[in-house]
């Protein structure tokens, strides 16, 4: 199981911000990312909407970080980009299985488990840790 190229590009947006600690344009990010500009700006606008980056209009415009890296976690980002954190595509957000909400399934519970585990896991990790 591997996230998708999009959410570990935008993990490394947010730490090349951090580390730049100022105002950076798309075509700087991209260069510095080794991402392309049209898949960094589909990104970024991502980030954007979802809070964890400002973007600015202009001649001095571009994104700098919305909340300090001791408030982003790697679950805010990697949500942003892949959605809530799910190990099995059967089950809902409530942890109940969507194909059979009445059946007590044995692996849809362990699953379930699981991915509550893994989603406290990645909310524990803030980016202040990985810089």
């Amino acid at each position: 199981m591997q996230l998708t190229l999009e959410s570990d590009y935008a993990i490394r947006f947010v730490i090349f911000l951090i580390r730049h600690g100022r105002r950076a344009d798309a075509k700087t990010i991209s260069e510095n990312t080794g991402v392309t500009l049209r898949f960094a700006l589909k990104i970024l606008r991502k980030l954007a909407g979802g809070g964890i980056v400002s973007s600015y209009k202009g001649v001095s415009g571009g994104y700098e970080l919305a909340k300090k890296p001791e408030e982003i976690s790697l679950a805010e980002v990697i949500g942003l980009i892949e959605g809530p954190y799910c190990l099995s595509r059967c089950l809902r957000e409530d942890g109940v299985c969507q194909h059979m909400p009445s059946c007590e399934c044995k692996v849809s519970g362990v699953l379930a488990a699981i991915s509550r585990e893994v989603d406290q896991k990645l909310r524990a990790v803030t980016f202040d840790q990985l810089v």
